[in-house]
């Protein structure tokens, strides 16, 4: 008798067994409890960040460039899993108040590169304060010992639902044509 790990891949096509038709209640559903909990974590960020003239739809963009994480639009429409039509648009709006710049490339006319200008970086300043004291409020009462748990718990999940994606044979991000 062998104790060996299932395959992920398998692991991801057959799926647990904790969920049946029959009991399905949305006040077990981790999917319905998660976005309860987004939900209201954005709009508390989005009510704190107001005060500051930004948006949900403003301020991600902004942070994920602050830190480093994206400098083009189509890493910006990956990371949001958004589509870059509807990224454009925030980012006319962001560019118009003067928070980021957008420049095409000279090597790839099809790469847009953007970035933050003193104004912006001035404005995603006030994020991560925000986004700390609003994650920080919501954990109220979870021990650093759960707070690490459920962080490794979402991150498996996450892991999981990539395996699900690419065994079902989606897109792997909002790019990929359907064609």
């Amino acid at each position: 008798m062998t104790n060996k790990k299932p395959d992920p891949v398998s692991a991801a096509i057959h799926g647990a067994n904790f969920y049946t038709p029959e009991r399905f209640s949305s006040h077990d559903s981790v999917g319905f409890l998660m976005k309860r909990v987004m939900l209201a974590l954005v709009t508390d960020v989005d009510r704190q960040l107001e005060a500051h003239g930004l948006t949900h739809a403003q301020w991600t963009p902004l942070f994920l460039l602050r830190q480093g994480r994206v400098n083009t639009l189509a890493e910006l429409s990956r990371e949001l899993q958004l589509d870059a039509g509807a990224l454009t648009r925030t980012l006319d709006r962001l560019e118009a108040k003067g928070l980021c710049t957008r420049e095409r490339s000279t090597q790839d006319r099809r790469v847009v590169h953007l970035a933050l200008t003193e104004e912006g970086l001035a404005a995603s300043a006030h994020v991560p304060k925000v986004l700390c004291e609003t994650l920080n409020a919501f954990l109220s009462g979870f021990s650093h010992d759960e707070w690490q748990t459920l962080l490794d718990f979402l991150r498996r999940m996450a892991h999981n639902a990539e395996l699900v994606r690419e065994v079902s044979g989606g897109p792997h991000d909002v790019h990929q044509s359907k064609a």
